[in-house]
């Protein structure tokens, strides 16, 4: 059976005013840096998955991260054109948010855009330090939303070249708060609100349960009343200074995550592999032995008489990996087992698909 899903893939035009981080996050061409999963809020609608909440590890997109050398192959790997820290919380490892942009902006250039987002009013002193280590922007999730313990934060932000924000998801039960808070932000030195529809997922599921939040429906994490919500909000600031943006819950997994799928896969290519209609790396393969593997590679190249690039020996998987149309014209001839192979175009390249192209398993 074949599903075809409607993905909202597109890159959308950028509204007037809007963020630069979201301009290029729409893109797919920021990369997204995880410095700890640290945070001490312990917000009830978190969508963080158990493998990253608390964990002091550091992911620059979906890999794990020892040393800076591998955020900075990672971000070569999808030439990145910036950089948004995230967590957990990145004030509470301060040190290591600061290092985070001073090598970025060293090893990327200084055009690298970077935004960091934050819960945490650290004060003026560690934002004139964000701000002279290179941070482009910086964006607040006021946890009360309220501007009364940030303010500072924002002042000093503002004052030392940052561009300042703030980021928000839609509880469908704030209403009155939200529309409080844009009056305070419409008179604040804050440039531009991001609301964000409330997410339903397997990190948060059964505090949205106690709150009464059900999903929106349809193929989406989205919590019902989220979005009508939020583009009340938004309808509501058309004729006032603040820019406020209302992404979806669709269009973060579909769009952004996806094109920034896109853009690693189309960068890290290898010449027998191409990308798919769906953003994933499609190659044929030959499945083999660890005892007859590189015999039987060497033996396959030479009778396809195959450059280096267009044949290569998976010792991990045990597979001769080949273009796939090669292994649909070899399928009904080898008598082994001939495959296409579908992966994610991410440093681990997850495997998401397998099919057989003959009776061989």
């Amino acid at each position: 059976m074949s599903l075809n899903l409607t993905m909202a893939s597109e890159v959308l035009p950028p509204e007037e005013g809007e963020a630069e981080g979201c301009i290029q996050c729409q893109k797919g061409s920021k990369m997204v840096l995880f410095v700890t999963g640290r945070c001490h809020w312990g917000c009830d609608y978190c969508p963080l998955s158990d493998n990253r909440r608390e964990t002091p590890d550091m992911f620059a997109n979906e890999r794990r991260c020892s040393n800076w050398e591998e955020v900075i192959e990672e971000a070569r790997a999808m030439r990145a054109t910036g950089t948004g820290i995230t967590g957990g919380d990145p004030m509470l490892d301060f040190e290591k948010t600061v290092e985070a942009v001073q090598v970025l902006k060293k090893e990327m250039g200084a055009d690298h855009h970077i935004h960091c987002y934050t819960s945490i009013p650290m004060g003026a002193e560690k934002a004139k330090q964000l701000a002279l280590a290179g941070l482009d922007e910086i964006r607040f999730h006021l946890l009360d939303l309220t501007m009364d313990r940030y303010l500072e934060s924002i002042e000093s932000g503002v004052e030392h070249g940052m561009e300042v924000g703030v980021e928000l998801p839609v509880e469908p039960d704030k209403e009155s708060q939200l529309f409080a808070l844009l009056e305070q932000l419409e008179n604040s030195p804050v440039s531009f609100l991001n609301l964000n529809e409330l997410e339903i997922t397997i990190g948060n599921q059964e505090n949205m349960d106690v709150r009464g939040f059900n999903l929106a429906g349809g193929i989406t994490a989205a919590a019902e009343g989220s979005a009508e919500l939020a583009l009340r909000l938004k309808d509501s600031c058309v004729d006032k200074r603040l820019n406020v943006k209302f992404c979806t819950s669709k269009y973060k997994d579909a769009g952004q995550l996806r094109n920034r799928f896109r853009r690693r896969g189309l960068a890290t290519l290898r010449p027998y592999e191409i990308l798919s209609d769906d953003d994933t790396i499609v190659f044929g393969a030959v499945l083999t032995t660890a005892e007859h593997g590189a015999d039987e590679f060497a033996e396959l190249q030479g009778e396809l008489n195959l450059t280096d690039g267009w044949i290569r020996y998976n010792d991990t998987s045990q597979r001769i990996e080949i273009p796939l149309s090669l292994a649909e014209n070899l399928a009904e001839h080898l008598e082994v087992a001939v495959v296409m192979v579908e992966v994610h175009p991410t440093h681990n390249r997850l495997e998401v698909g397998m099919v057989h192209l003959n009776s061989y398993r």
